[in-house]
């Protein structure tokens, strides 16, 4: 039998669609409820590991300058005591005193070079001990968040292992279900349900009032919801308004509430154990 096409579907079948896959789309919201904020969490571990590691390399290549600039400044001190001993060797043999004078002045600068070279090592040195402890604590943060993280993976993982294939099946449902709405409504409907805060982009008339932002509706309005002639929806929160009978709900006459399944058998159940006085249901709220 071929497929029914989406823009042939009456208001009321589109209608029932579309609650059956708002239905659809809030168990899977459940699901994902049921993380918590565990996703939200294990990301942020992550971006934060991220940044730590950035910083581990800034510090390590800081150290890297420095230790070469170390280095550096060993082989100019072993350059300058080499002139400061070639000059000492070549005072043996000068003639006069411009020429003493001269290699005086240059043993004098070369061991001014190795002393300021000496200092900048120093320095230098001091530097590297300071990163070198930066970097440790940095990488402690680092294995310490990383334990954080494989717990929060861990959990997450065991939620998910755990609601992965109910989770897969009503999404296969919300796919099948989306084939059979019209493209331009289920895009409004996404954007109803997008900008609701609790995900609702349909909702059922319930004590005269809107099931999402709770309302009053006109009587005359309710009267059309009823005839199920056209898509209406909320004039206060835009949600999609739809017959609480057509959405298979049943409503409870005197409380105005929809009825729960397991009503009636609590009851029995309280009549068994107080034989004495017949037992009152709780008022739902």
């Amino acid at each position: 039998m071929a497929k029914k096409d989406p823009t042939d579907l009456s208001v009321e079948e589109r209608l029932k669609v579309l609650y059956q896959l708002q239905t659809t789309l809030s168990g899977i919201d459940e699901k994902r409820a049921l993380r918590g904020e565990l996703p939200l969490e294990v990301q942020d571990l992550e971006d934060e590991i991220e940044g730590l590691t950035t910083r581990v390399e800034k510090i390590q290549s800081d150290i890297n300058e420095y230790e070469q600039a170390v280095n550096m400044k060993k082989g100019e001190i072993e350059t300058a005591k080499s002139s400061v001993e070639r000059y000492k060797i070549q005072l043996n043999d000068v003639k006069n005193n411009r020429e003493y004078d001269t290699l005086s002045k240059e043993i004098e600068y070369q061991t001014l070079e190795i002393e300021l070279c000496n200092k900048k090592i120093k320095e230098a040195n001091l530097k590297i001990e300071e990163k070198k402890a930066e970097l440790a604590q940095n990488k402690e943060i680092i294995e310490d968040r990383r334990q954080d993280l494989n717990v929060k993976k861990s959990e997450l993982d065991e939620i998910m292992d755990e609601t992965r294939a109910e989770e897969d099946k009503l999404k296969q449902k919300v796919r099948d279900l989306e084939m059979k709405i019209e493209p331009r409504l289920l895009t409004s409907f996404k954007r109803i349900r997008k900008n609701a805060r609790n995900g609702l982009g349909i909702v059922y008339v319930q004590r005269d009032a809107c099931g999402g932002c709770f309302n009053k509706i006109p009587p005359q309005r309710q009267l059309d919801i009823k005839m199920h002639k056209k898509i209406i929806v909320c004039e206060y929160c835009g949600r999609i308004l739809i017959d609480p009978e057509l959405a298979g709900v049943k409503i409870d006459k005197v409380t105005g509430l929809e009825e729960k399944k397991t009503r009636k058998r609590a009851i029995r159940k309280t009549v068994k154990k107080t034989e004495e006085a017949p037992a009152v249901p709780e008022s739902e709220a």
